[in-house]
């Protein structure tokens, strides 16, 4: 099935995470994988720029998809 993002302690980013790697193990294109993560995570974080999200949303995926690292991330402030 996917990779456990249970590691991930941010809520936001894990459901960014998580969204991304089901969208793209269901067939949706990358593109449209990446912009709807990045609705996502403004629907957690309403007062974010899109850039900004789109930007987290990148490095999100770049971290723990892309390269698979399980370290922390610099990111939004929430839990």
């Amino acid at each position: 099935m996917g990779v456990d993002f249970s590691h991930i302690t941010r809520r936001c980013e894990r459901a960014v995470v998580t969204a991304y790697r089901e969208l793209r193990d269901g067939g949706t294109e990358d593109l449209n994988a990446f912009m709807s993560c990045t609705a996502l995570y403004r629907i957690h974080h309403p007062e974010a720029s899109v850039s900004e999200a789109r930007r987290l949303v990148a490095e999100w995926i770049d971290h723990h998809v892309v390269r698979g690292d399980t370290g922390p991330t610099d990111g939004c402030e929430c839990p």
